[in-house]
């Protein structure tokens, strides 16, 4: 008697698009730029701090209000946080993956490789690894107060303050702060070639943009702690 077999799935369109290496950079494109829209809003509404307490803890607390009456208390927030945390898994996977993928692609003993793409590619994977550590200090630090030892719930000025006062806090913080910009620098330039924007009419046009973005981001972030160091945030 003849067994019944069944026919082999075919792969869904995500499946198919998530296992190629095209679909891989293309995943870490978009949510590189998605991670790289909130790093910019992020640092507008940080940048609030050099207004006084005052207005930087209004803007806190407006970020819980955000979508009322429509949506609940804090309810926004929460939905950019899984977003955001969406997007970093995603990032990190496919950069992992992709790794991985070019390591077990590379012949046995190639030694010979342009520097260039060397640094770019250690800066890129380092920058990430380190980037990922902090996430998880500054969740811990200034989200659940947990390694923050003078936080005061409902403070959000008064806890900037308090992690930026201490020698540990500002060097974790700027060492990340740094990995950003590398980051961002080479990320930014990626996506843009991955996605299809990049020319030989664009590409010194997409650099400026990449560059310029990258010491925007650095120096806007870390011009906090620096206030904070200096007293012109305290």
């Amino acid at each position: 008697m003849a067994l019944a077999t069944r026919p082999d799935r075919r792969p869904s369109l995500i499946g198919y698009v998530w296992r190629s290496t095209v679909g891989k950079k293309a995943v870490m494109a978009v949510t590189g730029l998605i991670m790289l829209a909130y790093l910019v809003a992020h640092l507008l509404g940080n940048l609030k701090v050099f207004f006084g307490p005052e207005e930087f803890n209004a803007y806190g607390r407006w970020l819980r209000t955000i979508g009322e009456p429509f949506l609940h208390h804090e309810w926004f927030l929460w939905l950019a946080r899984v977003a955001l945390v969406t997007a970093v898994v995603l990032h990190g996977t496919a950069a992992y993956q992709l790794s991985r993928r070019d390591l077990a692609a590379r012949p046995q003993g190639y030694v010979h490789q342009r520097r260039r793409a060397s640094y770019a590619t250690r800066t890129m994977r380092w920058g990430g690894v380190i980037l990922g550590l902090f996430i998880v200090w500054h969740i811990l630090d200034l989200t659940t107060l947990t390694v923050n030892e003078h936080a005061e719930p409902g403070h959000p000025y008064e806890n900037l303050v308090a992690t930026f006062s201490t020698w540990y806090g500002n060097t974790i913080y700027i060492t990340a702060m740094v990995a950003l910009g590398f980051h961002v620098r080479h990320g930014f330039w990626s996506a843009a070639q991955t996605l299809g924007a990049g020319s030989p009419r664009r590409d010194r046009a997409l650099k400026a943009v990449a560059n310029g973005l990258a010491a925007v981001l650095t120096c806007g972030f870390i011009s906090i702690p620096v206030g904070v160091m200096t007293g012109v945030v305290s």
